[in-house]
């Protein structure tokens, strides 16, 4: 007699992104359509933090109508956390309840949808499992507007946000020209990246002629050089007669410090950052003695749903379809990464790569996507970024508002005592 299917457990981590659901509807639906191999499907609450607090949501009574509509609802349906498992012996007790409660709801099957730490958290559960031989399988499902995991040509989640800042800094240097004669000379833009300048070479895209903004690029991977930077605002004014500056959060000096740490580390031990339009803004003002305006999209950047990039969609829906997949082909330790085939149109396909080789690396702009002065993209980079924000994806819309699903999220009955660790 064949034995009954074993659960799937689904969570999210980490920032989420415009298609992190759409990654959730991919994994879902696929799941129901095999319902031979695979039993219910369980989504963590708030990522591995539900896991070890036994609060698991049965998505069993959401209709299908619904998963659907999650496929262009932004935000984590399912509640994200930002929350790192160290070492399988640091961490033991924790490891420990992790597996307990997969035993206690037999799930055979964990999909951790996330960045880098997701990968790794993912990995560690993998090789622990397998070192037990308990019957689980792991898979990462990727995701981070930052774009800078390892192996994947695109992570799902940047095109979307790289859209939504092209489109943003070309409308906002269409409003800055128009004023520049009698009011603001400077207007800075800040967007998101610790290490990597994916996001702030995307709104590269919103400039092509000569002059155009954005102006000036300031690029994590080069180094603040302030005399420089001032030269060159000063030279943009005198003959654009305006300067459009776009700046990434992780923009560092000469000695590698952040220009807008806090001294604030967060969950994951990463440094809190924030305010570096504001104080390349007034850097801007204290030199040069000029009026400007700074903004700081900060969430809006990444949960943008009505301006998704239809590429984006696309292959957030289908990486959560492999991850089933290769999760009841018995594929432990693996995350569905993409391969580009072809630039016009976007040809692509998805392949598993092993989960060591996503953990722990971080992809930054190559030197050649950046032009010699420090400050724009080159071609290359054009021809990689252009496609990635192609066609457009919008939710249905009422009396002028996106229509969005919230799911019922009811939460199964805990089998285990409550956790204390």
């Amino acid at each position: 007699m064949a034995s009954p299917a074993k659960n799937l457990l689904y969570a999210q981590s980490g920032g989420v992104t415009a298609v992190i659901n759409t990654s959730a509807a991919g994994v879902i639906a696929t799941a129901r359509r095999n319902k031979a191999k695979i039993g219910r499907v369980y989504a963590a609450k708030n990522g591995i933090l539900g896991v070890l607090r036994e609060e698991l949501f049965d998505t069993t009574d959401e209709s299908d109508a619904s998963i659907k509509a999650l496929a262009h609802t932004p935000g984590g349906a399912f509640g994200s956390c930002r929350y790192k498992l160290k070492d399988a012996v640091t961490d033991a007790v924790k490891y420990q309840r992790f597996l307990d409660v997969c035993a206690a709801h037999d799930i055979g099957y964990f999909l951790y949808n996330g960045g880098n730490d997701s990968a790794d958290t993912s990995n560690k559960i993998a090789a622990l499992a397998a070192e037990r031989g308990l019957d689980l399988i792991c898979v990462g499902v990727p995701k981070t507007i930052d774009n800078d995991l390892a192996v994947t040509d695109v992570c799902p989640g940047f095109a979307s946000a790289a859209k939504y800042t092209a489109v943003s800094v070309l409308e906002a240097s269409l409003d800055v020209a128009a004023m520049a004669e009698t009011s603001t000379k400077v207007f800075v833009y800040e967007v998101m990246g610790r290490h990597a300048g994916w996001l702030a070479a995307a709104a590269g895209l919103a400039g092509k002629a000569k002059g155009s903004a954005p102006h000036l690029i300031l690029f994590p991977e080069i180094a603040f050089d302030e005399a420089k930077f001032l030269d060159a605002v000063k030279e943009t004014v005198a003959s654009v007669g305006y300067c459009v500056v776009v700046v990434s959060e992780g923009v560092k000096d000469a000695e590698g410090k952040f220009l807008a740490e806090t001294g604030i580390k967060d969950a994951f031990g990463h440094s809190q950052l924030g305010g570096a339009a504001q104080q390349i803004a007034s850097l801007v003002q204290a030199k040069l003695g000029v009026k400007f305006h700074y903004a700081l999209p900060d969430y809006l950047q990444r949960s943008a749903r009505h301006l998704a990039s239809a590429v984006d969609v696309e292959i957030a829906y289908k990486v959560g379809e492999a991850a089933v997949r290769y999760a009841i082909a018995k594929q432990n330790a693996v995350m569905p990464v993409i391969k580009r085939l072809s630039n016009k149109p976007y040809r692509y396909e998805i392949k598993p790569a092993l989960l060591s080789d996503v953990a722990n690396h971080e992809r930054v702009m190559p030197r050649d996507f950046i032009t010699e002065d420090g400050f724009g993209i080159t071609p290359a980079a054009r021809r990689y970024l252009e496609p990635l924000i192609v066609g457009e994806a919008y939710p249905p819309y009422e009396n002028g508002l996106p229509v969005y699903v919230k799911l019922k999220n009811k939460l199964v009955r805990k089998k285990l005592e409550a956790f204390r660790g």
